[in-house]
């Protein structure tokens, strides 16, 4: 070099990619870190009550956290029993599911297609949804006996109405100027629901699988506590903890049937998320 110096080396360039990875890790640190931070601020909380405020004679009341676990989930014989239970109720429950999102969705169509046959059987549906279902549980155990089925009809009925709402929103709910274009090429009513009515309504479908998932949940564990015959349910499994008074078993299975619910949730929205793709603001993020 003519001022004698030596040449620097070239800047190294960033690895491919980098800016995505950088990417991904922050939108999961902004989803995974709030949770997280709330759970530490709700177990900091757990200790302060437990040990401050409940005597050592009272505290089965709450039992700390890490003897929860302990007593739940690292006991071999009490975990075998939670995920047992767990299993047969999440059986029940994706059955009840299943029939309640068949049921519903077909409903739906059929009052999409007139407002006549709508005005006629929406109201019923309105009707069966705020039927209390502790009411209609023993006519459920007569008619049917309380066995599995039973079981997954209380679901059924829990479940149904979401769906049977979320599915005629989305279908009522597609674009003026879509049902024009149809119009233009004479497409038939059955096509147009089809291709277009069906596809546009993926998104409030899903919603309403999501939210009818956790009611099913709930359907198969109140259906437990009546309903003991087969399989035992995590709801039975609560009801004997609680009269065992065996604080530590009983939250461990809350704890459980709750984390039931968020997966069952969490798959839904996955799922959406695969159907729908990018097209829609609810599967983006």
């Amino acid at each position: 070099m003519p001022d004698g110096h030596l040449p620097l080396p070239p800047a190294a360039a960033p690895p491919a990619g980098s800016p995505r990875l950088l990417g991904l890790a922050a939108r999961t640190a902004r989803t995974v870190l709030p949770p997280l931070a709330v759970l530490g601020v709700v177990l900091a909380i757990w200790y302060v009550v437990s040990y401050c405020f409940l005597a050592p004679r009272r505290r089965f009341l709450l039992p700390p956290p890490h003897e929860i676990v302990a007593e739940g989930f690292l006991d071999r014989r009490a975990a075998g029993e939670i995920l047992t239970a767990l299993g047969g109720t999440a059986e029940v429950a994706l059955a009840g599911l299943a029939i309640a999102a068949v049921i519903g969705v077909a409903a739906a169509i059929l009052m999409a297609q007139a407002r006549w046959i709508e005005n006629s059987f929406y109201p019923w549906a309105i009707l069966l949804q705020t039927i209390p279902v502790l009411a209609i549980v023993p006519l459920i155990g007569f008619w049917l006996g309380y066995g599995f089925w039973s079981r997954t009809v209380v679901c059924v009925v829990i479940a149904m109405f979401p769906m049977i709402t979320n599915t005629l929103l989305g279908i009522q709910s597609v674009d003026a100027g879509h049902h024009d274009l149809f119009t233009l090429r004479r497409v038939g009513r059955w096509r147009r629901l089809i291709h277009l009515e069906l596809p546009s309504a993926l998104p409030a479908i899903f919603a309403g699988l999501r939210i009818s998932a956790g009611l099913a949940v709930i359907g198969a564990i109140v259906g437990d506590f009546f309903f003991r015959r087969g399989d035992v349910g995590i709801g039975a499994l609560i009801d004997n903890y609680t009269r065992d008074l065996s604080s530590g078993r009983l939250f461990a299975a809350i704890i459980a049937a709750a984390f039931l619910g968020l997966v069952v949730f969490w798959i839904f929205g996955l799922a959406a998320r695969l159907a729908v793709g990018s097209w829609h603001e609810s599967a983006r993020g």
